[in-house]
This record gives C-alpha cells, structure tokens and sequence, in this order.
C-alpha cells in the first residue's frame, strides 16, 4: 500500500473503529500512534537509524555520554552496537581496536585485581588504552549530556579518538513530522499497531483485537526480514559469480 500521513493514518483509525473523531480525538490518536511506533522500534531495529559519530575521549576520565539530540538532530540513543578506538589523539586514520562489552559488575572487579589491596588506587587510577566498556544509564532527557553513558577500563590516559557505533530513537510522527520512516516503509504493521491500541482503549470486541493483533506479528515479521535481509546481501556478494574473461588478443 501507499505510504501514510498523519492526517491518513488518523483517518484510517477511526475508519476501521468505525468511531468518529469526538471520541477518538487527534491528542488520543496521538498516543496510540506514538505506543504502536515504540512497539515498532523494540521490535525491529531500523537500519536507516544505524549511525557512526567520531569523539575524543577525555584523558583520565573513565565515563562517556553516549549520542543525544545533539546528534543528526534526531532523540536519544536506542542502543550502542560498537565503540572502535584508535592509537591517534588527532585522526581515526588506520585500525581501530573495538572495545569489549563487558557488564559494570565486571569492570569493578576487573580494575579492583588492577589495583590490588597493596595500591589502594581508586578505578579511575587505572589508566592506558581502553579494553573495555559498560553500559551505566544516568539518563534523565535527550540532549549529549543528558542521555546516558558508559564506563571505560582502563581508563583512557591519553585523549584517544574513536568512533561511536549506535541506533538512534528514530524519527516519530507529528503535528510537525507528517511522514517518517515508518509511514513511508512499513505502514500497514503501523496501521495494524496503532489499532491494537485503539481496540484495548475502545474495550472492543476481542476478536477485532486480536485480528489487528496477528495481523501486525504477520507484518512485522516481514519487515524484520528485510532489514535483516539488507545486512546480510547485496548485489556483490549474492550476485552472479563473477569470473574474469581475457578476450584474445587481435
């Protein structure tokens, strides 16, 4: 099908609830929208929010905000699939060393047996060239500093480049936003999500529930084989065998 606006998708609920806009009110609407569109991006990471951002690590300190709303002017980081740093303090030129994801349990005890009881060296003592890092939350809103960050071990002795590897919280519909990702790519399953909401809002018949209910799982596990379809294949390593012809010569 067609791609949707707002103003369609809108349209669409209230067709297929058969219920008019005085109940089903754009603010409502609105909600149910944004819940179907969360759904949607915990179910399915998007590859069109897959981003790289290059930092620099800040010498002798152990902890790194990850990207916010600072960032490809879009909100929030989902998750991160990646850190890459390089021996350089001025490029991301040449390898990179990727960090390992360990849990923050892990980096304790890791820089606890650096330390040692003989050191009595607190965890941001423990410097050189980052091996690992761990996840620690802290986020309390959208922007670069506010949106949470990571542990680093050791901590970094030097202001390392790296790069970033990450999904961005992608794009969501409205007033502002009449289109996104989702509308143009996978409106169906946002139709069938969205209505999902809608019909447990309504206390609507459980059989129309639970239609739009496996209707999204149908549409939504065919989306999610396209996207990993796109990671996996493309025309140079599934095409044709490509095998070199010498013509003869004249």
């Amino acid at each position: 099908m067609a791609g949707y606006t707002l103003s369609a998708l809108e349209a669409d609920i209230r067709s297929y609830t058969e219920v008019s806009s005085t109940v089903l009110t754009g603010a409502i609407l609105g909600r149910f929208i944004e819940n179907a569109e969360y759904r949607i991006f915990y179910d399915v990471p998007l590859d069109a929010y897959r981003y790289v951002k290059e930092g620099q690590f800040a010498a002798d300190d152990n902890t790194l905000n990850v990207p916010g709303s600072g960032s490809h002017g879009l909100t929030g980081t989902m998750f991160v699939r990646g850190i890459e740093v390089f021996n350089s303090t001025a490029n991301t030129e040449g390898k990179g060393t990727w960090l390992i994801k360990k849990d923050q349990t892990y980096l304790s005890e890791y820089t606890d047996r650096l330390t040692g009881p003989e050191g009595n060296l607190t965890a941001q003592d423990v410097t050189g060239f980052p091996k690992y890092y761990a996840m620690f939350g802290g986020a309390t809103a959208m922007s670069d500093t506010t949106s949470g960050g990571l542990y680093l071990a050791p901590t970094p002795d030097q202001s390392y480049m790296f790069r970033i590897y990450y999904d961005h919280m992608p794009t969501q519909l409205s007033s502002a936003t009449t289109t996104t990702y989702l509308t143009n790519y996978f409106p169906q399953g946002l139709l069938y999500a969205t209505l999902v909401e809608a019909y447990g809002f309504l206390k609507g018949p459980m059989d129309m529930l639970t239609l739009y209910e496996n209707k999204y799982k149908q549409e939504i596990a065919k989306f999610a084989g396209v996207q990993i379809g796109r990671r996996r294949r493309d025309d140079y390593t599934d095409g044709t065998v490509r095998i070199p012809i010498k013509s003869p010569s004249p």
